[in-house]
C-alpha cells in the first residue's frame, strides 16, 4: 500500500544505553497500524540502517530495547518491527504470511528516514525467513543476515511437533492440507531473485531451529554462485552465551560494514 512505512507517531522510550536513542513508533503496514522500535546512535552516526526482525510470535522472542540498543551502538539506526497484533498494534501475527509485509513496510519506514543511506536486514530465528522474503522483495538491500534463522516452515514443521498445534491454526492447517501456503512462507522456493550478499549464523547444537536450515540456503546460494558466508558454532545451541553473543554481534556488524558490501 501506499503509506506502507509511513510513521503515524513516535514518542521517547527510555533508552537503556545512554549512547543510544530510542523512540516506540506506530506505523502503517498493509492497511494497518502497527508499532515498533526505532533506535539510533545519539552522536548522529547511524547512516547504515539495520532492519531487525524477531523471532517466536505473540510474547515469545519479543522485540527487547536492550538487543536494538545493542544493535544501534555499532553504528546503525536500527528499526525493530513487533509484527501485527503485538504490543497495541492492530491486525493478527500469521508466522512469515501477510505479516511479511510489516518486514517490507519496516524497511520502506528506513528508506524514509533523510540520514540513512543504505539498509542492512537482520533476522533471528522466524525473523530470519521474514530477513530473506524482505530482501527478496527489496533488491537494493545492501546485505541480509539470518542468525539461528528459518528458511524452510516444512522443515519447521516436521522438526518442532511443539510449534504444530500453533502453526495449523495461523497457517491453517498442515502442509499436507495446505501445502501452497508453506511454500509462500518459505524463501527457498524464491532464493533465485535474492541480489544482497548473505551470511548465516547457526549453532549445530540449536534444537529450535536446526542447522539444517542453514544449510540448506547456503547449498541452493552456492550452486547459483551468489554471495554467501557461513559461521557455524559446534558447541552452541539457539541461544549464545553472553559473551560469544557480543563477540557475533560485534562481528556480523562489522561484516554488514566491510567493503565487500558496499
Amino acid at each position: 500500500m501506499e503509506n506502507d512505512g509511513q510513521i503515524i507517531s513516535a514518542y521517547k522510550f527510555p533508552s537503556p544505553n545512554p549512547s543510544v536513542e530510542l523512540q516506540m513508533v506506530t506505523y502503517y503496514a498493509g492497511g494497518l497500524r502497527v508499532k515498533g522500535l526505532l533506535a539510533k546512535p545519539a552522536d548522529g552516526s547511524g547512516t547504515e540502517g539495520f532492519l531487525y526482525l524477531r523471532g517466536g510470535i505473540k510474547n515469545v522472542g519479543k522485540v527487547r530495547p536492550a538487543r536494538i540498543a545493542q544493535f544501534a551502538s555499532e553504528g546503525f539506526t536500527v528499526f525493530a518491527p513487533f509484527y501485527r497484533g503485538n504490543q497495541g498494534g492492530e491486525g493478527d501475527e500469521d508466522f512469515g504470511g501477510d505479516d511479511r509485509v510489516d518486514a517490507f513496510a519496516g524497511f520502506k519506514l528506513l528508506q524514509t528516514l533523510p540520514w540513512v543511506d543504505r539498509i542492512h536486514v537482520f533476522g533471528f530465528s522466524r525473523g530470519g525467513l521474514m530477513a530473506l522474503l524482505t530482501a527478496i522483495e527489496f533488491p537494493e538491500t545492501a546485505s541480509v543476515v539470518t542468525w539461528g534463522g528459518v528458511t524452510d516452515m516444512f522443515l519447521t514443521y516436521v522438526e518442532r511437533k511443539d510449534l504444530r498445534r500453533m502453526m495449523k491454526r495461523v497457517i491453517g492447517g498442515s502442509p499436507k492440507k495446505v501445502p501452497d501456503r508453506y511454500k509462500f512462507r518459505t524463501p527457498l522456493y524464491e532464493i533465485e531473485n535474492l541480489k544482497a550478499p548473505v551470511l548465516l549464523i547457526h549453532g549445530r547444537n540449536d534444537r529450535n531451529v536446526s542447522a539444517e536450515h542453514s544449510y540448506r540456503i547456503e547449498k541452493r546460494l552456492k550452486e547459483m554462485d551468489m554471495p554467501v558466508e557461513s559461521w557455524y558454532f559446534d558447541d552452541y545451541t539457539h541461544y549464545f552465551p553472553p559473551v560469544m553473543n557480543r563477540k557475533v554481534v560485534a562481528d556480523l556488524t562489522n561484516w554488514m560494514k566491510s567493503p565487500e558490501q558496499q
